[in-house]
């Protein structure tokens, strides 16, 4: 049996209002143990974007910027693609290869984000689990 996104994925999700600092989202990161976050940018459209630790790296640290005077939307990469819970690893690893993302929001048919995935993850399911092909 295939491993499956929602066996793998971080459940729940962990969402930031776009107008916190991102001294904020990095607390809320640090005490978390989390590398990114959820930003909900609509109340009812399904529409979010994404804070990474490689975008406080990026756009805060390496450009000397006040992460207490910079907010979330701000940095944030937005207008995020989503994966299925229902997906094996490999559809997974090869969309987010394609897309060239190391984090993946988890929707469900309705478009309710239901968890996340990382590379972190993935790696941990092929070293704890060992690796399984795929019926083709």
């Amino acid at each position: 049996m295939p491993h499956l996104v929602r066996d793998w994925m971080s459940s729940p999700v962990v969402i930031v209002d776009p107008d916190s600092s991102v001294a904020y989202a990095m607390t809320l990161m640090r005490r978390r143990n989390i590398h990114s976050l959820i930003v909900d940018l609509t109340e009812n459209n399904h529409s979010y974007g994404i804070l990474t630790t490689t975008d406080i790296r990026d756009k805060i640290v390496a450009a000397g910027r006040n992460p207490a005077e910079t907010t979330v939307r701000e940095i944030m990469s937005g207008s995020i693609v989503t994966g299925q819970p229902d997906w094996t690893l490999i559809e997974c690893s090869q969309f987010m290869q394609r897309h060239r993302i190391h984090h993946l929001p988890i929707a469900d048919v309705q478009g309710n984000l239901v968890g996340l995935i990382s590379a972190t993850d993935i790696f941990m399911s092929v070293e704890e689990q060992g690796w399984e092909e795929e019926d083709k």
